[in-house]
């Protein structure tokens, strides 16, 4: 047996890979994050165990913890899937897992899903790239953990294009100081997308300068650059009518 990596994409069951979808079908023991939407999980068969090792404030579940767990079911011969909000290798922490499960020779596959960083901004109407506008985008997380070394916020702002921040909520203020002390425009348009594709989603518009002040709960994906002006979101076809 392996176990599978799995993306579960940023909500929306229908936006989950047909592969995630059989394997969440066929396992026998499913090992999930706190930000797999409820509709995924929906998918997954009341026969099947659930471990949930979700981080939470107040709840925090050490990495460590998580690759042991993953390399121990592993060598059971059972089908394991690990659940990922987004796509595992997008600060979802599953390099650190893939490299557990082969340190410990155990068999292992990656399911890529659709990260946030694309599919929050698209939800919201949002192009991450646009020709004449952005021919560029940048993905940066905006939480670092104690030791780690911090982003060099007004550089980033000097290479140009979308700039697109996940973990970002609860710095949105410095680090909106930091990108216009790099040079970015105080009026750069901003789009902040909270639960994106679910029912739930919420988009937030402002300028920079006025980031840290906006009402938006965690978790949320930040899109800074001129794109975030954009409000391409689906508009209903039009009906035809009889001549």
């Amino acid at each position: 047996m392996t176990v599978s990596l799995v993306g579960a994409g940023p909500g929306d069951p229908e936006l989950l890979t047909m592969k995630a979808a059989r394997l969440l079908a066929e396992a026998d023991i499913v090992v999930h994050d706190a930000l797999v939407g409820d509709g995924v999980m929906a998918l997954i068969p009341d026969h099947v165990e659930r471990i949930d090792v979700g981080k939470r404030v107040g709840r925090p579940v050490p990495q460590e913890m998580i690759c042991t767990l993953l390399v121990e079911l592993g060598q059971q011969d059972l089908r394991v899937v690990r659940l990922k909000g987004g796509d595992p290798f997008v600060f979802g922490r599953g390099g650190e897992e893939a490299l557990a499960l082969r340190e410990a020779g155990v068999g292992y596959e990656v399911v890529p899903g659709i990260t946030s960083s694309i599919a929050a901004p698209a939800a919201a109407g949002v192009p991450v790239t646009h020709r004449g506008v952005s021919a560029a985008f940048t993905v940066v997380t905006g939480h670092r953990r104690p030791g780690e070394p911090d982003i060099d916020w007004r550089s980033l702002a000097r290479v140009g294009g979308t700039i697109v921040i996940l973990m970002g909520v609860t710095h949105r203020g410095a680090i909106a100081a930091e990108l216009i002390a790099g040079g970015l425009d105080a009026d750069t348009p901003v789009a902040a997308i909270r639960s994106a594709t679910t029912d739930s989603e919420e988009v937030v518009r402002c300028e920079l300068a006025d980031l840290g002040g906006i009402d938006i709960d965690a978790p949320a994906t930040i899109v800074v650059g001129a794109v975030a002006a954009f409000d391409l979101r689906d508009i209903p076809a039009l009906s035809a009518t009889a001549g």
